[in-house]
């Protein structure tokens, strides 16, 4: 392969995918690269913890393309295959195996992986973490063998881990170290209806509670012990206590790293041919005028397409608002907006929270942050819009379901 003509991705994951169809999109027909460590091709993760796992969805169903897609379009996908080392000054990456591969420009989509759990008792088997494919059938398997599990953290990625848990009929205890779950994330208020929500559905919530040590025998885990001394028997345990930007490659290279890899609003890092996307970027958000680093689906789709167009040398800049969503026995929710957590003064609830059918929204000095839409749907756009305004809404008005949302945006303007 000629030098400096390639681009290449590192990370086959959904970010990668989406970035090389992308650059494909876009006209770039040079060589393109994508390297991934996993044997599987890139994939999407909410299934994973979401139809996948409650074994709604078949397996293909989780792929970002079809297996020719890759060779239609000139990709080279280079699967079980590991980056060791990035070389900017010599604009070129090495692989396990010695060799190495030029490029013009590098985009990094490394992702994540789940923070691992420091007790006694934690490397033993049937201790479970959900972040790929083979976790998920891992996980899958555990619960068509077990009576009684135990989830370790009420983060997303545990309280769907115990619906799905729950909807094949194991016994669930969930250990949090906080009063409610997603208690950082949502505020007291919010939190309290997705406890309220499990414990509907009969798990066991645990709250202030501390590991000291996962049990087992023969090798394999059998409870959890607390630090108060009480302990739960348990045929699997599975841990969410959250994930770690994967910038270990964009460290040892130099580049500018803080709660991931920094890159500026048109995804480039501190080298002006490297660049960054999904989980692992710390990315300068316009609207917010600062930098925020997004573990969620929407991000790691629509982040890759504009460091691919910015890599062409296209001036765009990432300025969607961040989005997610989950689906929780007969909960769907979607959440639009960002806010850090205690950065706002009011939450005002539009519906009923008594049947989860509501929208829940969070303000500061009178305007709009997120909006979290609970079994109501088709409102995604509107709160999108007002969060984006940055127009003070009347609280009143906003709580009030016969006001349209859309009649709440009449003064548009960049957020200040």
């Amino acid at each position: 392969m000629a030098a400096n003509t390639a681009f290449v991705i590192v990370g086959a994951s959904l970010a990668g995918a989406k970035a090389a169809q992308t650059l494909r999109e876009e006209g770039f027909d040079g060589p393109l690269v994508l390297v991934g460590e996993e044997s599987e091709r890139p994939y999407e993760r909410p299934p994973l913890s979401k139809g996948y796992l409650l074994g709604k969805d078949e397996r293909e169903t989780v792929y970002v393309h079809p297996h020719q897609w890759y060779a239609e379009h000139d990709v080279d996908l280079r699967l079980g295959t590991t980056v060791t080392t990035i070389d900017p000054a010599g604009h070129a990456v090495t692989l396990a195996d010695g060799s190495r591969i030029a490029y013009a420009k590098l985009l990094l989509t490394t992702g994540s992986s789940p923070r691992r759990l420091a007790v006694p008792g934690a490397d033993l088997d049937g201790v479970l973490y959900l972040r790929r494919l083979a976790d998920s059938d891992r996980i899958k398997e555990s619960f068509a063998s077990a009576s009684r599990i135990v989830v370790i953290g009420a983060g997303w990625i545990g309280l769907e881990t115990a619906a799905a848990a729950r909807a094949a009929g194991v016994e669930v205890t969930v250990l949090e170290m906080a009063e409610l779950p997603l208690l950082r994330a949502l505020g007291r208020a919010v939190a309290q209806i997705f406890a309220d929500l499990h414990t509907d559905h009969g798990v066991d919530l645990r709250f202030g509670a501390q590991v000291a040590e996962i049990t087992g025998a023969g090798g394999r885990a059998n409870g959890v012990l607390l630090a108060d001394g009480s302990r739960i028997a348990a045929d699997a345990v599975i841990v969410g206590v959250g994930i770690m930007p994967n910038t270990q490659l964009a460290d040892a290279a130099g580049l500018e790293v803080d709660n991931g890899i920094r890159v500026d609003a048109h995804l480039r890092s501190s080298h002006p041919d490297i660049y960054a996307a999904g989980d692992v970027a710390n990315a300068f958000h316009p609207l917010l005028g600062r930098h925020i680093r997004v573990e969620h689906w929407a991000n790691a789709v629509n982040q890759p397409q504009t460091a691919a167009k910015a890599m062409l040398g296209q001036d765009v800049a990432y300025d969607r608002v961040p989005y997610f969503f989950t689906d929780q026995y007969d909960l769907g929710m979607e959440y639009t907006g960002y806010v850090e957590p205690g950065g706002y003064d009011q939450v005002i609830f539009r519906g009923r929270r008594d049947t989860r059918e509501f929208i829940a929204f969070w303000l500061t000095e009178g305007r709009l942050l997120a909006g979290m839409n609970v079994n109501v749907w088709d409102v995604t756009d509107p709160i999108r819009a007002l969060v984006t305004s940055g127009q003070p809404v009347d609280p009143a008005r906003l709580a009030d379901p016969d006001v349209s949302l859309s009649d709440l945006l009449d003064r548009p303007g960049p957020v200040k």
